[in-house]
């Protein structure tokens, strides 16, 4: 080793970091075979290699829309042989770290780990912690179930994505003591569809001792569905590729850059039809995803670790700056959305849902249409699984709140997402980046130092201290309900979602 590079040995072969800051880097690391000719089928783990990898360059990203709203960044190659990893981690000293791995987020269908958002260094400096971020497949190639036209000849798998992020786990349980991180003290943490990865995660038996605790931020819980929409989705996709059901295996030939312009058509056709949904989303296969997750935590199935869970005050304002399809964000696609879940669920009491809505005054103007969107698709369910995980497993629930004053200037407030820069202490990742334009820098720093010290300190004993003074979090229990509202200052507050709560009651979206 010299004092700006550091070769490691791992079970597959030697890999070479590089300094960055006062931590080491390494990027593009496979965790799994290439992929290419395993399209729609598990991972297999990656074949040992000769020599040493210089690990310099973050590795492919998965196969998405270019004109993301994400953003891709110059010199980023995509491809189907994209499963890597990255790891940052202090000079060896001896001593085994704590490991956070880190799954982005992007609606299932977007997104990779080298955004520079996600960068570890800092996370991994001010924590002393170890940080993995990985890429794992999306859309038509990682979470679109094709089972049901499964053939010999085409050997289609559910949830592919949820088995590539189990395999980067996996590699981290053999792999990540040669990097100086601890296996048997793993946080899984991850925002929106990330998030939701987490919280099916911990429901799936196979990612169960893989991770020890988790952090689900806004995570979308109960955009998990069955076998039977999933088919049809399915079948739509082979009606845009203008592919038949018996030619079913041209989808393992056809060149990758088709089947993600269909999905893209699917990716906007579906939340317009059935507002609040997605397309292409983890499947209760009774495989893999025994349960829905929400009714999985509810029958006490989630695995028994420390969680902590909760989102955004404004989560869907993002959606309404961007027109993204994704929320429904006024009052047509509100009705809209519980139209079809009324038609979708007949066994839900149309009163019940009759009664959630009414209890939104605000309905046409788009501050309530936002609010009933936001309480369905991340608040509520935040709530359910953590009243369930809380009767078994120490849980803690936060909202956050903190916005500069050039976010509330632009509506947008504490909108989804907005957390991110504020846990791994990156801000001003975006190009031009309007965040500070009126102030607010300092503020952000310091609620920026208090997340991070929680985050971490969660990472290391399993119990969210900012270890500085600050607003002790005591543990989310359904006597009380103590919630912890990150602003520019932190507070504690009792059932802060009280009223909506008991609206919603437990039942109404809940899944079997």
């Amino acid at each position: 080793m010299d004092n700006d590079t550091l070769t490691v040995v791992c079970k597959y072969g030697e890999v070479r970091g590089h300094r960055d800051g006062t931590v080491f880097a390494w990027k593009g690391i496979p965790y799994a075979a290439p992929t290419g000719n395993r399209r729609f089928r598990s991972p297999l783990p990656p074949e040992p290699w000769d020599g040493v990898l210089d690990c310099t360059r973050f590795g492919p990203i998965a196969p998405q829309s270019r004109q993301s709203p994400i953003g891709i960044e110059p010199g980023m190659t995509m491809g189907e042989d994209c499963l890597s990893l990255n790891v940052w981690a202090p000079p060896p000293d001896g001593r085994l770290r704590p490991v956070m791995v880190w799954i982005h987020g992007g609606a299932y269908v977007l997104g990779y780990s080298g955004q520079k958002i996600y960068d570890g260094r800092t996370l991994c400096e001010s924590g002393d912690v170890v940080v993995v971020t990985l890429n794992y497949r999306l859309g038509p190639l990682g979470f679109l179930d094709l089972s049901s036209f499964a053939t010999p000849d085409a050997p289609f798998e559910s949830n592919v994505g949820l088995r590539d992020q189990i395999a980067a786990l996996e590699w981290v349980r053999d792999c990540i003591t040669a990097f100086g991180g601890d296996p048997d003290c793993v946080t899984l943490f991850g925002e929106s569809s990330g998030g939701g990865s987490v919280t099916t995660l911990m429901t799936v038996p196979r990612a169960e001792g893989l991770f020890h605790r988790a952090i689900a931020q806004s995570p979308p819980a109960t955009s998990v569905y069955g076998r039977e929409r999933a088919a049809t989705v399915a079948e739509r996709f082979l009606q845009i590729l203008e592919v038949s059901p018996d030619r079913v295996e041209d989808l393992l030939t056809l060149p990758v850059e088709k089947l993600v312009q269909a999905s893209e058509v699917l990716f906007g056709e579906v939340p317009s039809r059935s507002p609040g949904t997605l397309a292409m989303t983890p499947v209760v296969d009774r495989d893999l995803v025994p349960k829905y997750p929400v009714a999985a935590f509810q029958k006490g199935l989630s695995h028994r670790i420390p969680l902590i869970i909760g989102s955004n005050k404004d989560e869907p304002s993002i959606f309404r700056f961007m027109k993204s399809p994704l929320m429904p964000v006024d009052d047509t696609a509100v009705q809209a959305m519980f139209a079809a879940l009324a038609q979708d669920r007949p066994d839900l009491d149309p009163e019940r849902l009759a009664e959630i809505v009414a209890a939104y005054p605000d309905l046409s103007k788009p501050t309530g249409a936002m609010a009933l969107s936001r309480d369905a698709a991340f608040r509520m369910p935040v709530l359910w699984v953590a009243e369930a995980h809380s009767e078994h497993s120490p849980t803690w629930v936060y909202r956050f709140d903190h916005a500069t004053p050039m976010l509330k200037a632009a509506r947008i407030g504490a909108g989804h997402a907005t957390e991110l820069p504020y846990v791994f202490g990156n801000f001003g990742t975006l190009g031009r980046d309007p965040t500070f334009w009126l102030g607010g820098r300092r503020s952000a720093g310091e609620v920026s130092g208090r997340i991070q010290r929680r985050w971490t300190a969660f990472a290391h004993h399993g119990v969210p201290a900012a270890l500085d003074g600050s607003k002790h979090w005591p543990r989310y229990e359904t006597d009380a309900r103590l919630t912890l509202i990150v602003g520019s200052t932190d507070t504690v507050v009792p059932d802060p979602e009280g009223e909506m709560r008991r609206v919603w009651g437990t039942e109404v979206m809940g899944f079997n």
